[in-house]
């Protein structure tokens, strides 16, 4: 399936070894002001579990701010469990590369997201059945939406079962 996972490693250690100086201010940040738990990998610092979601948001808060000068670090979060990334590998450029590499295209592609973490690839561009079930956030079903997706009903597996029937009944 090509060099896919070459380029995600090599582009998150290039990233990582770049960007030492903020990774170290989220580390002081978050030791000193959150109750977070920090998540270490042979590599350094992945990621991070919250205490609750408003911590996650001021978590992110900062996040955001420190990471000004590094527009390529970035992070996938769903409720309180975050991992910092590169900004070009998610679900979304993933599945854009599957569709690639297999050549399927993007009207035969469902997807179905309750979280941050879906939100790239329920957007449209790469998926032509974005859904998501009705316990999703406010932000899943807003990109859903914008997309020309399929906002479920019901939650959780059976939301994503009645998108898969709406889809697959000629409703699009």
């Amino acid at each position: 399936f090509g060099d896919w996972n070459e380029r995600c490693a090599r582009d998150h250690a290039e990233l990582f070894s770049s960007a030492e100086l903020v990774m170290a201010e989220f580390v002081d940040f978050i030791s000193q002001k959150t109750k977070a738990r920090l998540i270490y990998n042979s590599e350094g610092l992945e990621g991070l579990v919250a205490e609750n979601d408003e911590e996650m948001k001021r978590i992110t808060e900062f996040i955001e701010q420190a990471r000004a000068e590094h527009p390529k670090l970035d992070y996938q979060r769903n409720t309180v469990y975050l991992r910092f990334c590169h900004a070009d590998y998610h679900k979304g450029a993933a599945l854009a590369e599957l569709s690639r590499l297999l050549d399927v295209p993007r009207q035969n592609i469902f997807t179905a997201g309750d979280h941050h973490n879906d939100i790239s690839m329920l957007d449209g561009k790469v998926a032509g059945m974005p859904s998501c079930p009705a316990n999703a956030i406010p932000e899943v079903q807003d990109a859903v939406r914008a997309a020309g997706g399929y906002v479920a009903q019901k939650d959780y597996g059976a939301g994503v079962y009645e998108a898969l029937l709406h889809f697959t009944n000629g409703n699009h």
